[in-house]
């Protein structure tokens, strides 16, 4: 069941088209990839859910409903470009932002300082914003984002200025947010992350999706029949319909198969020959391989 839903939207600044017929469905309890170049218009998307503007067209369902300015409570976004109030102490920031988000002072003072204990910074509650590195800020951020218990939330590069230690922490609290029944929009450029957390993703250039789906599916109808062969001693001799694309050193190759020719029939090939195969794999497209591809094959259509 879809937590979040768009029909046709559209939206333009002046003669600039930024969205054109977008058709979207996010799975609840899922983590989904929003990924395009710059300018692709995610961001145009995101302020239309958030209700930051408006589509000049089409309609955003939440949960079945009709978008509306009170289910605002019910989303938490965190932008690719930070505001926090930098002379404001980190506890008062958070709470005054919990707070916006329906939460009584107790309660949001408690969540706040839960949080920042997970995510091992309490020692700075009573520091100012403007004491904070960029790692620091990023996850007082991410709180301000999370505090309320929202069912949407929506995370533009969440990861920006965050060594891997720190990355990984808040990764794992993404993880566990999903866990507890939160939907999570996770736009960003990092294709390696999207690949490693993302179930369903949606690509968009230039205003228009040109891709979406589950990323399983979508790196299995990409592939290209190129299979790596490990190996010990002497190196395979092969037919006409398989053909190395690049050695790997001195004890693997990667293969293609042309011509009709199947898996079974290159390991019955493997196993005819004096070559003693110890690992055997197929190679699937990484989603930045299939990113660069889709945005190329677009801009030559346009």
């Amino acid at each position: 069941m879809s937590l979040l839903e768009l029909k046709h939207v559209e939206k333009s600044y002046g003669r600039f088209k930024a969205l054109s017929d977008i058709n979207l469905s996010v799975d609840n309890k899922s983590i989904f990839g929003l990924l395009g170049p710059n300018g692709a218009g995610k961001t145009s998307m995101i302020r239309i859910i958030t209700k930051i503007t408006a589509a000049d067209s089409g309609e955003v369902f939440l949960n079945n409903e009709p978008l509306r300015e009170d289910h605002s409570s019910l989303i938490g976004y965190m932008p690719e470009e930070r505001g926090l109030y930098k002379k404001m102490k980190v506890w008062e920031q958070l709470v005054y932002l919990a707070r916006l988000k329906g939460l009584e002072k107790d309660v949001a003072k408690r969540k706040v300082y839960e949080w920042m204990d997970k995510l091992n910074i309490k020692d700075w509650w009573n520091k100012k914003v403007e004491e904070l590195s960029k790692g620091m800020g990023q996850k007082i951020q991410f709180i301000s984002t999370v505090v309320h218990d929202p069912k949407l939330i929506i995370l533009d590069e969440p990861f920006s200025g965050l060594d891997p230690i720190n990355a990984n922490l808040i990764q794992n609290e993404i993880y566990e947010l999903k866990q507890k029944g939160a939907t999570i929009i996770f736009s960003t450029h990092r294709m390696e992350q999207v690949e490693e957390i993302c179930e369903n993703i949606a690509l968009i250039h230039k205003g228009r999706i040109i891709l979406q789906g589950n990323v399983a599916e979508i790196k299995n109808n990409f592939k290209e029949h190129v299979f790596k062969v490990e190996f010990e001693g002497t190196s395979p001799t092969l037919r006409d319909e398989y053909f190395p694309v690049q050695q790997h050193g001195p004890s693997s190759v990667l293969l293609k198969m042309n011509n009709g020719a199947t898996v079974r029939d290159l390991l019955k090939t493997l196993a005819d020959q004096d070559c003693h195969v110890i690992g055997f794999r197929e190679i699937l497209p990484s989603l930045n391989e299939i990113f660069i591809k889709e945005v190329t094959s677009a801009k030559a259509h346009a």
